[in-house]
């Protein structure tokens, strides 16, 4: 349904907050609209997807007890719910995408299983990640420019607090912005928990991002499924290259992991030796898959496929497939 004012939102909003609605989706593509309180009191709602709109519930709302499933995109959480801890009981899933003054929202949230931000520099991370039942995280930033809002956090208490984490997507942006802090070798606490590493949009060659990532390896010994997409450096890669022929380079056997999936490969040399590294350290790896980047020639694919066949392996029967390029 389309509107054409405000107006009639809010009209709508009142008829729905009779009528116990279960979903409700409000997709704005105008300026930023308030929520009117008739929201909050739709306590019947299972599911709520909000785009452009300002969050400021009532000071008396406590929560949405039947609320499952929260997708949040360009919403402004302003500076009323400051303090204001909102009870969210069947939350299952929440997801926010390019949102302010998310460290605002203080939630308890006892079920929820997924937590996924993409662009939420000023969240508070470590408040978030204190509901005890979050498997699947994901974070990213889509730009450097984000560094200079983000909320300082210690990186080393941000990694401890992902010892429950089983499925974990983690960005090049955010790699860098670990890496600002000294990060051991060994974290305090291993990853244990950890089953599916995802480097979404991973320099390779930028040897912060490398550094850190070597780390996440390291320290999940129980890793199964590693799944990369390279992004095209920015920078002179030497000091990566360097790093990755050096002989102790991960300095661990990842006894785990059976599945490695490449996507958006260029072919580049800091690439391969990545590829390399992990098929030297994987001796129970069982399948691995790559995928090159779009508008790679045929004659370079097969050069490609030649030089990662010639690596060593850990494993002899580590599956080998070449998939069509990205699109």
């Amino acid at each position: 349904m389309i509107l054409d004012s405000f107006e009639e939102i809010d009209e709508w909003m009142m008829l729905l907050s009779r009528n116990n609605v279960t979903k409700l989706v409000l997709t704005n593509a105008n300026r930023r609209y308030e929520l009117p309180s008739h929201v909050f009191s739709c306590l019947g709602l299972t599911e709520l997807i909000l785009e452009n709109c300002y969050f400021n519930p009532p000071l008396q709302f406590e929560g949405f007890r039947n609320l499952e499933e929260l997708f949040l995109e360009h919403i402004d959480f302003g500076e009323n719910l400051s303090g204001n801890q909102i009870n969210l009981p069947q939350l299952k899933n929440l997801n926010f995408l390019e949102c302010t003054n998310v460290h605002n929202f203080n939630i308890k949230a006892t079920k929820m299983k997924s937590l996924i931000l993409v662009t939420c520099p000023d969240a508070n991370l470590l408040q978030l990640l204190e509901n005890p039942s979050i498997v699947v995280f994901g974070v990213s930033f889509l730009t450097f420019e984000d560094f200079d809002r983000v909320e300082m956090i210690n990186s080393i208490s941000f990694l401890s607090s992902l010892t429950k984490i089983e499925d974990f997507l983690i960005e090049g942006n955010f790699l860098k912005f670990l890496s600002a802090a000294v990060i051991p070798k060994w974290f305090p606490l291993s990853m244990n928990s950890l089953k599916c590493l995802v480097l979404q949009d991973f320099e390779v060659g930028d040897l912060d991002q490398l550094d850190v990532a070597l780390c996440l390896l390291r320290n999940s010994p129980n890793l199964d499924t590693l799944r990369v997409h390279f992004e095209e450096p920015r920078d002179l890669v030497v000091l990566a290259l360097d790093h990755l022929e050096y002989p102790n380079c991960l300095d661990y056997t990842l006894k785990q992991l059976r599945t490695v999936e490449i996507s958006c490969l260029e072919g580049l040399k800091v690439e391969l030796l990545f590829i390399k590294l992990l098929l030297a350290h994987s001796p129970n790896l069982e399948k691995i898959s790559i995928k090159p980047i779009r508008g790679l020639n045929i004659r370079r694919r097969f050069a490609i496929a030649k030089k990662v066949m010639r690596f060593p392996r850990a494993s002899p029967k580590a599956e080998m497939i070449y998939l069509n390029p990205e699109k």
